[in-house]
């Protein structure tokens, strides 16, 4: 049988020192309070298809050609 998450997360604090199950603490109060943002996928569904393919495939060559990659000297 295996061990829950929360399980998994205690046996992993009590082989930590003090100082970083402080930070896993802290960590998990910040993830508690974050709050989702965005529009939920099911609102969004009456968009699909509403680009037209040939802008799709613009859109494509865009992210293509721009994305991944690295300019050293941007910096």
């Amino acid at each position: 049988m295996s061990l829950s998450i929360i399980d998994q997360v205690i046996k992993q604090l009590s082989n930590m020192p003090q100082s970083l199950q402080q930070q896993v603490l802290q960590f998990a109060y910040t993830l508690n309070q974050a709050k989702s943002q965005g529009t939920p996928g099911s609102k969004l569904v009456k968009f699909a298809g509403s680009i037209q393919s040939d802008d799709l495939a613009l859109m494509q060559d865009a992210i293509d050609e721009g994305c991944g990659q690295v300019n050293l000297s941007e910096w």
